[in-house]
């Protein structure tokens, strides 16, 4: 990573929730609403949207810690936004403020951590 990051970057994505987001898309006999993993993906991807920027060639952004709170539901159909700002660096932690919202309220909040990393090297761990 050549490039500083700084406090305050930030990105937002937004995802239209299909059948597929849902809980009862896992078993039927579950509620027809946003997932609370699709949820934290999405805001996984702000953060990777972020810091892409910054990445050199052949570098991402993996998460490393997530502190989320999915406090409202979101139906099939409704649009959520998911934002990232990162908040504070602490050594090779990147420590993003997540938050995700509908266009009734805000659904869900909290912090991600994410680390640099070479994508091969780091594929190359997996295969061992």
């Amino acid at each position: 990573m050549a490039m500083q990051v700084p406090i305050g970057t930030r990105a937002e994505v937004s995802q239209v929730v299909e059948h597929r987001h849902t809980l009862a898309a896992v078993d039927p006999e579950l509620p027809l609403v946003l997932a609370t993993p699709w949820m934290i993906g999405w805001m996984e991807f702000a953060c990777f949207q972020a810091q892409k920027p910054f990445c050199e060639e052949g570098e991402a952004t993996v998460g490393t810690a997530i502190h989320v709170d999915h406090r409202a539901p979101t139906t099939v159909g409704e649009t959520v936004i998911a934002e990232a700002v990162l908040e504070r660096v602490d050594g090779r932690f990147f420590i993003y403020r997540v938050s995700a919202r509908n266009a009734r309220q805000p659904i869900g909040s909290g912090t991600v951590h994410r680390a640099v990393v070479n994508v091969a090297k780091f594929m190359q761990k997996t295969i061992s």
